[in-house]
């Protein structure tokens, strides 16, 4: 029997498909029985039945199954069964459905069972942190574009660069949120079956039944379907690699401001909006064209693409951003460091007479202060992402999870305060509208004052 031609069965369908079996007598046959995957035959004892493994996120269909009926009528597993742990459906090994990279990530996981039940449950808070952090991060992102679109005194280059790196993180974030509902709301889970599309390794998907799952619906979710759901991860990739460009962007025109003397800066910006919107989709094109041909042809939605040697495709020219934004953060540190000596000449030489310690530590401190404010701008705070989850200790996964998940998430909120909620050019219009507005209201009641 064919996994494929069953995917969308449910237990009503699986008993009503084998309801007229009857065993011959006197002989020991398993039930048929549905495990939220696989419907699977009624099968004589000490016999084994293969199926193909399922059209499921990781799974690849071209491998099979099995599942082992015991010497007493029951599924190897099965309440009643000999087996120390028990289901009321048995045991089906469906690790050797994964495709290799998540079977490799599988073992990392579960070195032991314990420790792999406390990463889950990491993994699984850390998804809820994401998930407060993108919210609120796309409602300051939202709110710094209406502020920037409103106001005519803030359209320069630098506001209209910032415009668009907003636009690429909202559209990255509302992605990977409506990834998020995907996962939590519109599919239905059982305690031991993930049925979310998450390919991230905070997501990290239960795709092996445990044994306490229970027969349920599957409610489908529009981006389970074929081609939508490798259209949805193209165009988060490409969302993310557009705001690596356009953070790429913002650090090489902060350098040219700080560091060129004659700097025009309306001269580039055609060529800004080409960078940041068009090579993304050169070279999303090519990963997804290298991804459909190769990465696991026959497994559902590319799951655990991001696990696989291919990424790097969009990884390499990410962390080549992070790369040149790190070394444009050195360059501005160390021009703003001698501007502030060449600046403050007098006051430096008064300090120097009563304390060489106290200026040095003005100009570190000043220093610092830029690199943490440039950190989250240029994008240099995403290399942690990059960095393999040190998966062998549960507390080095811990931190790791926690850190990355909340500077990544809320990425989008420190950006919009620092570079438009704190901003001096945005507070001023503020509050020349504030004024404006308060204005016309007192004027309105003066005049129906004197009028009645």
């Amino acid at each position: 029997m064919d996994g494929l031609e069953i995917r969308g069965s449910t237990w009503e369908l699986c008993k009503i498909k084998y309801k007229h079996f009857t065993p011959p007598h006197g002989e020991l046959w398993c039930n048929s029985v549905w495990d939220s995957l696989l419907c699977w035959p009624p099968t004589k004892a000490f016999s084994t039945v293969k199926q193909r493994c399922p059209f499921e996120d990781g799974f690849d269909t071209t491998k099979f199954v099995e599942k082992k009926c015991g010497y007493n009528g029951r599924w190897e597993g099965q309440n009643g069964s000999s087996t120390g742990e028990e289901s009321i459906h048995g045991w089906a090994n469906y690790t050797t459905c994964l495709t290799p990279e998540l079977f490799r990530l599988h073992g990392k996981v579960y070195t032991n069972l314990q420790e792999g039940e406390m990463k889950l449950d990491i993994a699984e808070k850390t998804r809820t942190l994401e998930f407060v952090g993108l919210s609120i991060s796309l409602v300051a992102l939202l709110a710094s574009l209406t502020i920037f679109c409103r106001f005519r005194s803030l359209r320069n280059t630098r506001t209209r660069i910032h415009k668009n790196l907003f636009v690429a993180m909202v559209v990255q974030v509302l992605i990977r949120l409506i990834l998020y509902i995907d996962i939590e709301v519109l599919r239905k889970k059982t305690p031991g079956t993930q049925r979310g599309i998450g390919n991230t390794v905070s997501h990290i998907p239960r795709l092996i039944p445990r044994d306490n799952a229970s027969p349920v619906t599957y409610i489908p979710s529009p981006l389970s379907q074929p081609f939508l759901c490798e259209a949805t991860y193209v165009l988060l990739e490409y969302a993310k690699t557009a705001m690596f460009m356009w953070m790429f962007i913002e650090g090489l025109f902060l350098h040219n401001m700080v560091t060129v003397t004659v700097f025009q800066e309306t001269s580039y910006y055609r060529m800004y909006r080409f960078v940041g919107w068009g090579f993304p989709v050169v070279i999303t094109l090519i990963w997804a064209i290298v991804t459909a041909l190769y990465y696991h042809p026959k497994s559902k939605c590319w799951s655990g693409y991001n696990l696989s040697s291919y990424f790097w495709i969009l990884e390499g020219p990410r962390f080549a951003v992070i790369l040149l934004n790190f070394l444009f953060l050195l360059n501005i540190i160390r021009v703003l460091v001698v501007k502030l000596r060449q600046s403050h000449t007098s006051e430096i030489e008064k300090v120097l007479r009563s304390s060489t310690r106290s200026w040095i530590f003005i100009i570190f401190r000043k220093a610092v202060r830029a690199a943490v404010v440039l950190l989250p701008l240029l994008g240099i705070t995403n290399v942690l992402f990059m960095i393999e989850a040190p998966l062998d200790n549960v507390k080095k996964f811990a931190l790791w999870s926690y850190s990355t998940h909340f500077l990544t998430s809320f990425q989008g909120l420190f950006i919009a305060i620092l570079y438009c909620f704190l901003n001096g050019e945005v507070r001023y219009s503020l509050a020349n509208r504030r004024k404006e507005t308060l204005h016309r209201i007192l004027e309105t009641n003066e005049y129906l004052r004197s009028k009645y």
